[in-house]
């Protein structure tokens, strides 16, 4: 499995130079100009020197390398360097926002706590409901309990988050005033009360992305477990006079859970995107609304980073879904 893992890493280093190609010729390409909302105040040899300074007068070719420097190499670096105390990318040029002026590493690194609290918890707590809904619904097809999930997760897929987001605000935020409709980004958790305040403020967002979550991964569960449920191991391990528990949550649950690995894992980098919309709905400070900022702020360096972020997210999950595979059946074999 390790040479497994290490040739899928050297692999993935191709289809990631392919990707941050495409990705910085479509948004390098498209039109727009940093220095188009400066103010007609500052003299031409002013705006030059600035257009100099972020390279826009460079060969594209050269923008692209010098790009992707700057993300693989640069911007790791002055990451350990800020958490070890070293000096390897001292003079080192790093991505520059146009909006901010600043380094896009370090208003992601700020942005990501917001982003992982309900992202992140949202994600998990889907995972946490689907997962049971659809192994009894499986188990119990066609009863009341199967009926019931399957209208609730056919709402969650049939809703998208910016209409389930404002219904949940009206309702639960204006008419009941039990959770606050805007997220504060700037709320510590030091003690307990601050910690409850941070549950409330996070509910809404986390349960509208879990509704998401929740409709898709439990169908797939259903379906995965009603095709392992007949299967002839089953029967088998059945008369051989197991629990019904046993076969259900040991044989049938670990192979029906093949399927559903690809499904998780390739669904956290999806989730990420869909939080955008979230983000923007709830005021959440994270990664989704500093994406949708910098679209309309054109900012084409921090939307290129981000954009390929999502990326890396997409071929490493995908490895890690591959590599579970081999977990979950020890028939697989990756020789």
């Amino acid at each position: 499995m390790f040479t497994y893992t290490l040739r899928r890493l050297i692999l993935a280093i191709p289809t990631l130079l392919f990707i941050s190609l495409i990705i910085f010729l479509l948004l390098d390409l498209a039109p727009g100009d940093p220095t188009a909302q400066m103010p007609l105040t500052i003299p031409p040899e002013v705006k030059a020197k600035i257009r100099e300074s972020l390279g826009l007068g460079e060969p594209i070719h050269v923008r692209y390398l010098l790009w992707l420097k700057q993300f693989v190499v640069a911007e790791p670096l002055y990451m350990v360097d800020h958490y070890l105390g070293t000096n390897f990318a001292d003079g080192m040029q790093r991505v520059i926002s146009w909006q901010t002026r600043s380094p896009v590493g370090d208003i992601i690194v700020q942005r990501m706590p917001q982003t992982l609290w309900v992202v992140g918890m949202s994600y998990v707590v889907g995972i946490a409901i689907a997962l049971p809904i659809g192994i009894l619904s499986a188990y119990r097809q066609y009863s009341v309990f199967d009926q019931v999930g399957t209208f609730v997760t056919m709402i969650g897929y049939s809703v998208p988050p910016f209409f389930s987001g404002v219904l949940v605000i009206v309702i639960f935020s204006v008419q009941l005033g039990w959770f606050p409709s805007i997220y504060d980004t700037t709320h510590e958790v030091t003690d307990w009360q601050s910690f409850l305040y941070q549950l409330r403020q996070m509910i809404m967002p986390v349960m509208v992305l879990a509704l998401q979550t929740t409709a898709q991964i439990s169908r797939f569960m259903r379906a995965s477990m009603l095709d392992n449920l007949g299967q002839d191991y089953a029967r088998t391990a059945r008369a051989k006079g197991m629990s019904e528990a046993t076969v259900v949550l040991v044989h049938v649950l670990r192979n029906s859970m093949i399927p559903v690995v690809t499904v998780i894992a390739l669904g956290v980098p999806l989730i990420f995107g869909g939080a955008i919309i979230t983000e923007q709905i709830f005021k959440v400070n994270g990664l989704g609304q500093l994406l949708i900022t910098a679209i309309y702020a054109n900012d084409i360096p921090m939307v290129q980073t981000i954009t390929f972020i999502f990326a890396v997210l997409i071929v490493l999950f995908n490895l890690i879904a591959d590599v579970l595979y081999g977990v979950l059946d020890p028939r697989i074999r990756y020789d």
